[in-house]
């Protein structure tokens, strides 16, 4: 992939005014993966994240270990927008094999860092180059040549530094922070760090014309910076998982590294309290989990599309045997392998009905940092309320990306553990049915291995059976069995998170979506309203569908599903729900790999109005 399929450039660029832009811009550094610019760059972002600026990161790398070309977005927002967008006025390139065409993409009156001794074929007089002596400042510092590669990319951190007004000491706190208080490679870092800001301050004045820069504001007091993937993980943890089983696969794989490194500190002195365990595959990681959850214990795995796919007869198994379990899918880009490095909201139809013949499961879409912790709690709840499999479904951008925001809410919920029968439940009872619908709600009772009543035991079946275990093919046992299961499905609409809801005054235009397209959709919707659109907007969290969803709908005349895959998949399962208005619910669905951006969302429901 090259930079042309990052950065768009606008279709027509006027001449730029020639004043400050303060805290509102973004930058992209481009270099080659395994270089260890991950270091320097999120370095930049933390260091503006501390200066009050808010700030958001986008992390485009390919699917190999190292070679390829990789850029990391920088987007910073006075105003609090965190969406990715088309451009890029700050280049950092450092990637010989794409700056001729990172260095064409650049807006007017950008402004391009490179070490000195590239040399660029096309000349503009429209933007401003920075050129910074690598090589030079890597035998000043007498870095060990092992290490200059890696070393070498906090000239650029100097560079930006100089040039926005980044505070130095902000980024020796953010050393700091990632070296977890190594000394020797703090002050090797920062060493090179303020050796450049020195040389950049006799030897590369800022231009006239350069516009950019940083200045303290509060914009983020009160946040934090985190992925979604160690939310999820911190969420778990917080919820009472007792057990992990998983299988490498990008993007979910720190989601579990997260989840080994907090338990520890977490859980202190308790090591036989939680087992982490990795699988041979991604079937034995979903059957472990099924086994852990029917023991009683609060089980999980994490995965993305392919190893969903290969879950497929557990989670049918899962289902019908009424066993709960979580199942995290940080989705990727499919079909097949496809961008194993790209974000995607594809698995929507395929996870709910995940399984053989009619099957239906319950499944959470988070849409910041804040939900993926809460999710990480609340899933297991339902899938303990309601003895079934619950998947949550994030992505590549929530996933791994790192986020602002708020510090998540300490669940005060008790543990729902759900409808589970003691010894003495039974000793009251006399007598009980392991798949009976007793309340109506279509939710049986349990018992858990350990239970000492005789009466406690139970076969569990992935096959036909009655209301009391026992093997059945009756046509009217099959029957009332999966209407019992259907009836359970219909009561858990009432007990999935409700979908966000923020409704306009006069607004004609509904939108809805779900998951990471928030933060685009949020931002085109301000721009759309000081264009004289007024939208109201829906945020989907969980499948089932429910009610406030079909009340929305009918409050408008047209409405707009946006979602990250190519076929409008939450489309077509919100027409399948609200079939009497599908005529007006249009889909905007959209895949190319990269999160959304504002831009978009604006042209396309624009585009749809102006039909």
């Amino acid at each position: 992939m090259g930079a042309l399929d990052v950065l768009e450039q606008p279709a027509s660029a006027q001449d730029v005014e020639r004043h400050e832009v303060v805290n509102d811009f973004s930058i992209v550094i481009a270099t080659v993966n395994g270089s260890g610019s991950q270091t320097a760059n999120n370095l930049l972002a933390r260091a503006a994240f501390k200066m009050g600026v808010p700030v958001s990161t986008k992390n485009l790398f390919p699917s190999n270990i190292s070679g390829l070309p990789t850029w990391f977005t920088i987007r910073l927002s006075k105003d609090g927008y965190t969406a990715r967008r088309d451009e890029a006025e700050v280049l950092v390139a450092f990637n010989p094999a794409t700056a001729e065409e990172d260095f064409a993409r650049l807006p007017k009156g950008g402004i391009c860092l490179y070490p000195d001794d590239f040399k660029f074929t096309r000349e503009r007089d429209d933007v401003i180059r920075y050129a910074l002596p690598v090589k030079a400042m890597m035998k000043q510092a007498a870095i060990d040549p092992k290490l200059r590669d890696l070393v070498a990319n906090m000239v650029y951190v100097g560079g930006l530094a100089h040039l926005l007004g980044i505070e130095a000491e902000e980024l020796r706190e953010g050393l700091n922070h990632h070296f977890a208080g190594k000394s020797k490679a703090v002050d090797l870092n920062m060493n090179v760090v303020t050796m450049t800001i020195e040389w950049a301050k006799e030897n590369m004045p800022k231009s006239d014309e350069d516009r950019y820069r940083l200045e303290r504001m509060e914009g983020t007091n009160g946040l934090i910076m985190v992925d979604g993937n160690t939310a999820g993980a911190l969420g778990a943890i917080f919820g009472g998982v007792t057990v992990g089983a998983w299988y490498p696969i990008t993007p979910s794989t720190s989601l579990f590294d997260a989840l080994g490194a907090y338990l520890p500190r977490l859980r202190p002195g308790e090591e036989h309290s939680y087992a982490v365990v990795q699988a041979e595959d991604e079937l034995a990681a979903i059957g472990m989990v099924l086994g852990a959850g029917w023991a009683g214990a609060r089980a999980m795995t994490s995965t993305s599309g392919p190893g969903i796919s290969l879950m497929t007869e557990f989670a049918g198994f899962g289902y019908f045997a009424e066993i709960p379990g979580v199942i995290w899918d940080i989705q990727r880009v499919g079909p097949s392998t496809g961008l194993p490095t790209r974000t995607s909201q594809g698995d929507i139809i395929s996870t709910y009905f995940l399984g053989h013949g009619d099957t239906r499961h319950i499944v959470l879409f988070p849409g910041d940092m804040r939900e993926c912790f809460e999710f990480g709690w609340r899933a297991f709840d339902l899938s303990e309320r309601f003895q079934t499999p619950v998947f949550v479904l994030s992505d590549l951008d929530l996933g791994m990306n790192v986020w602002m925001s708020k510090p998540f809410d300490y669940p005060e919920e008790p543990l729902d553990r759900g409808k589970v029968l003691s010894e003495e439940d039974l000793n009251r009872l006399g007598s009980w049915a392991r798949y009976e619908d007793v309340d109506g709600d279509g939710i049986p009772y349990r018992t858990l291995p350990g239970n000492k009543h005789p009466m406690s035991a139970y076969f569990t079946r992935g096959t036909g059976h009655t209301a009391k275990a026992v093997y059945s093919e009756r046509p009217d046992d099959w029957e009332q069995n999966l209407k019992r299961l259907e009836r359970k499905h219909e009561t858990a609409r009432k007990h999935v998170p409700a979908p966000i809801v923020d409704m306009r005054e006069g607004a004609e235009v509904g939108i809805i979506s779900l998951g990471s397209t928030d933060p685009a959709i949020q931002e085109a919707r301000d721009v759309l309203s000081k264009q004289g659109i007024q939208t109201s907007y829906l945020r989907v969290r969980a499948l089932p569908l429910e009610d406030k969803l079909t009340e929305f709908i009918k409050a408008h005349k047209r409405v707009y599903v946006i979602e990250l895959n190519i076929e409008g998949q939450l489309h077509s399962l919100i027409r399948l729900h609200v079939p009497e208005r599908a005529i007006d619910i249009r889909s905007i669905a959209h895949l190319d790999g990269l999160p959304l951006t504002a831009n978009f969302v604006k042209r396309a429901i624009l585009e749809q109005e102006q039909k």
